[in-house]
């Protein structure tokens, strides 16, 4: 039954489906999360980083929702519609089988940016299914009220910045500010409901059942000929094309941002405070998404990228976190201050339910080396770089250089205090090294000289002061013993050779200080506090980086098994959250982009080695 899945924190509190059990649906501008009971529990419109419109899955009285499910008990299934992001949810009765079709047309990556419109298309498949639908929105993160107009067969939901017109084939009543109806279909009848922004330059438009099945179809052609172009044909293509297809909704087409997650606040620990806004493009995240698509041959979504790092990111020498910051709003802007949503009681009542991120402030060194080695990539497998962004390489690897040996944050995004973090040192000898590798490949203009002592330097400091011989391990921080599970990028990023002495030492140390039956902690809290209260679960892009290792490593049966566990703690529909709890839930923002690009490089080198 639907009611097994629920969360359930205190007696009489509002009910929440568990983060996995969601899918997610898009239009490359924004996305909707839609629970296995039908309902959709996050919206923002219009675009990733606006205030939701629906929320519930933050706030279940508050939030809002759109709620679509048989008005009698029933068993769920979801899937998504082969090689798509097209979402069915089906319904089992015990008097027939109903199925929610769930989908946002893609306008075109260049198109008509400003209608957004989510359509649902309610079918029964066999005998006959009662439904009730409810549209409750709560604008602006739930706390801008709002009026509803019925007319013409559309209801008019307007707030004072923002205004929704849902236009549905069955007759919808008013409830306060909320639009209802019940109506039964009997075996190959349907109902179409569509949502759309509206405005003063977009006006209401109708849904009717051949206009739901043109735009069905060309969402379902859109889909699938955008993974045709996918180069992978190994053995977990079923998973690596999922994980490729949402990367592809986590881009944001008009100015080719890729963000972290499209989710805020969904917890880490649940009653923790780790709870963070991630619809942001953090440039570490982004670069290896790059990284991953280029893999698979999708070189336009790279080009697309570069195309954002030109055009909407100017290079700050003068600010504290050198000439990048960490995360970029989606349209480039930097101002992401953090505040909290007092008024909304967070997943489970998990609070604080955050917006904005204030990390986006720290200095954490590592981004320049993901940054400069997806481009290393990007012109090595997809086009040449041009000249004007060797010179924003060159600029960002001379300040490398000068800046290299400061403490940061981390990749961690740490709250407390800056250390001597070994990643940031590794990352920083990647930015140096692909920059040469470039220049000379190119016969491109560098100090080559300056580079190559800078790239020396840190290379002698990271195996002078990163060793613990107690340990017998690579550690987080100079001066320090403890691990950290960053460091399995080490021969990732072929800073060391995947079988050194040195290395493989430290593979076996993770594995016993950090890896619980193939799952992999970032480090352990209690040995090396970050600032915040609380634990956290496995960090999943960690899990994968192992695979990755082992692989190299040479212990390939050890990286199949490790591979193979890790895909049975994805949800139903092959998406992941960033972390994995104690017991195998998800935990934090879903689905994270992380998860699933580190999937497609394990995938991509696991399959390679097998041969």
């Amino acid at each position: 039954m639907i009611e097994q899945r629920f969360c359930q924190n205190a007696p009489g509190s509002p009910r929440y489906l568990p983060i996995a059990e969601h899918g997610l649906i898009g239009d490359l501008r924004t996305v909707a999360l839609v629970g296995s009971d039908g309902t959709i529990d996050w919206y923002c419109c219009p675009s990733f980083d606006a205030p939701s419109v629906f929320a519930a899955v933050l706030d279940a009285e508050r939030g809002g929702r759109f709620a679509l499910a048989p008005a009698v008990p029933a068993r769920t299934k979801q899937f998504y519609f082969p090689d798509t992001n097209v979402l069915i949810t089906r319904f089992f009765t015990e008097e027939g089988v109903g199925e929610v079709q769930d989908f946002m047309p893609v306008t075109g990556e260049s198109g008509d940016g400003e209608r957004h419109r989510l359509i649902r298309r309610v079918i029964c498949v066999r005998g006959t299914v009662p439904f009730r639908v409810r549209v409750a929105p709560r604008f602006n993160y739930g706390a801008d009220a709002h009026t509803l107009r019925l007319l013409d067969g559309t209801a008019l939901f307007e707030s004072e910045v923002i205004s929704l017109a849902l236009t549905s084939t069955v007759v919808m009543e008013s409830d306060g500010p909320d639009a209802h109806a019940d109506f039964k279909l009997a075996e190959g009848e349907s109902a179409v409901f569509a949502l759309d922004q509206a405005g003063d330059h977009i006006a209401p438009r109708g849904c009717a059942h051949a206009e739901a099945e043109r735009q069905f179809e060309a969402t379902v052609r859109y889909w699938r000929r955008w993974l045709s172009r996918s180069r992978y044909r190994g053995r977990w293509r079923e998973m690596v094309h999922r994980s490729a297809l949402t990367l592809k909704l986590l881009t944001y087409a008009p100015t080719g941002a890729i963000v972290a997650a499209p989710t805020t606040s969904l917890p880490e620990q649940f009653g923790g405070e780790r709870n963070w806004d991630y619809r942001y493009v953090w440039i570490r995240d982004a670069a290896f998404a790059v990284y991953a698509l280029l893999r698979l041959g999708f070189s336009g979504e790279a080009e697309a990228f570069m195309k954002f790092l030109t055009t909407y990111i100017s290079h700050g020498d003068g600010a504290a976190s050198g000439p990048l910051q960490i995360m970029y709003g989606i349209d480039g802007r930097t101002d992401l201050s953090e505040r909290v949503l007092p008024h909304l009681e967070g997943h489970c009542g998990s609070a604080p339910v955050r917006v904005g991120n204030a990390a986006a402030d720290q200095l954490q060194l590592d981004i320049y080396g993901a940054l400069i080695d997806s481009i290393y990539l990007y012109d090595k497998w997809a086009q040449p770089i041009s000249s004007a962004q060797w010179d924003d390489v060159t600029h960002l690897v001379e300040w490398v250089c000068d800046n290299w040996d400061q403490p940061d944050e981390g990749v961690w995004e740490t709250r407390g205090g800056r250390k001597n973090f070994l990643y940031s040192r590794v990352m920083c000898w990647v930015a140096v090294e692909r920059a040469i590798r470039l220049a000379n490949r190119r016969g491109l203009p560098a100090d080559l000289a300056r580079w190559q002592g800078a790239r020396d330097a840190i290379y002698r400091r990271i195996m002078d002061r990163g060793w613990s011989e107690r340990r017998g391990a690579f550690v987080q921080y100079e001066g320090g013993d403890v691990l950290d599970a960053s460091l399995l990028m080490m021969p990732l990023a072929k800073f060391i050779a995947p079988t050194d002495p040195k290395w493989l030492s430290t593979l076996d140390a993770l594995g016993e200080d950090l890896v619980s039956d193939s799952l992999v902690y970032r480090y352990d809290p209690q040995a090396s506090p970050d600032g915040l209260r609380g634990d956290e679960g496995t960090f999943s892009i960690c899990s994968f980086w192992y695979v990755e290792a082992l692989v190299r490593a040479g212990r390939v049966d050890e990286a199949r098994l490790a591979f193979e566990k890790m895909l049975t703690y994805a949800n139903h529909l092959g998406l992941y959250a960033e972390e994995i709890g104690r017991t195998g839930e998800q935990q934090g923002n879903f689905p994270q982009a992380f998860t699933h690009l580190s999937l497609i490089s394990a995938a991509f080198n696991l399959d390679r080695a097998l041969g």
